[in-house]
Formats: C-alpha cells, sequence, structure tokens
C-alpha cells in the first residue's frame, strides 16, 4: 500500500466534511463520472458506487473513526478494479496533516492506475480545499 502525506492550511474537521461529502466527490476526484450513496449508517455513507472513465466502476464500504478523524474503505463489488485505502485528517499547526494510503485492485490497467495515482489525488483534494468556504 502506497502512502502520502501532506499539509493543508485548513481544519480538520473541514477536511473531514469536504471528504465524505459524497455527492461532490466528482468535482474534485480526477476522472470521476458518478459516485452515489448506496447505503448509510448513522448518518454517513458506508457504501458508495463509483463509475469513472474508460468504463471502470466498483462499489466501496467505508468505516469512520471520527475520535481519530480516519476513514477506511475496501471493495465490495468490482474488488479487481477498485481500490483499498484509508485517510486520515490530523490538526498540525495552523492546518491539518493529512495521511492518505491507496492500494490498486490486481486488475486495474495502467489507464486506471493513473485514474488512482495517489500523488494527484492528495493534490486534487487540497486543491479542492482552498476554492471551499
Amino acid at each position: 500500500m502506497q502512502t502520502v502525506t501532506t499539509f493543508v492550511p485548513r481544519d480538520a474537521d473541514t477536511c473531514w466534511r469536504v471528504f465524505t461529502d459524497v455527492p461532490r466527490l466528482t468535482q474534485w476526484v480526477p476522472g470521476l463520472r458518478h459516485a452515489e450513496i448506496i447505503s448509510k449508517s448513522r448518518g454517513m455513507p458506508s457504501e458508495v458506487h463509483f463509475q469513472f472513465a474508460h468504463s471502470l466502476a466498483y462499489t466501496l464500504v467505508y468505516s469512520y473513526d471520527k475520535d481519530k478523524r480516519e476513514i477506511r474503505w475496501e471493495p465490495k463489488l468490482g474488488a479487481r478494479e477498485a481500490i483499498t485505502g484509508w485517510v486520515r485528517f490530523e490538526p498540525f499547526e495552523d492546518g491539518t496533516r493529512i495521511t492518505y494510503a491507496l492500494e490498486h485492485g490486481a486488475g486495474r490497467g495502467q489507464a486506471e492506475r493513473e485514474l488512482g495515482d495517489l500523488q494527484k489525488l492528495v493534490d486534487a483534494f487540497s486543491t479542492w480545499l482552498t476554492t471551499i468556504t
């Protein structure tokens, strides 16, 4: 599993809120065309279906640790093309340290791996955070 850590000048609660806002994921996740909440648990998305460019589609199941500000996900449907991973938002100085980890499914081709490039995802998320209030 690959891991990237970066700093953003936004508070950890804002990072958490933005990352878990499924309807807005298409605004910052590269190549994501559609994200649909299949089910919720305790008010949070627990299963989400994703459709990407290149006909890539899969469903992820999420778990949350609000105290640690940590989100974990693993594939349910389409596991060979999906991703497994986690993200943590830690208050740090005047912002947040984000640690993001991903592992690609064995069935992903080069184009799908590029869509899920860890550094590109972190950069896209960081950039999106600067555009919202």
